[in-house]
């Protein structure tokens, strides 16, 4: 299994926003999530980091 698990950095804080992440898109002002399991989920934020290996995904606010 290839999917990552999303995850909003607030400050120092690290906030899980969803698990099983098979898709990242980008769209107008912000990025939807889409998990293994067809849920959706639209955030004002941009991509931060990638860690591959850990199959996570570091999101910011916009």
């Amino acid at each position: 299994m290839c999917e990552a698990n999303a995850y909003l950095i607030e400050g120092e804080e690290k906030r899980l926003v969803m698990e099983a992440v098979d898709v990242v898109e980008p769209e107008e002002g912000g990025i939807r999530l889409i998990s293994i399991f067809g849920d959706q989920k639209f955030l004002k934020a941009r991509i931060h980091a990638l860690s591959l290996v850990d199959h996570k995904i570091f999101l910011k606010q916009e």
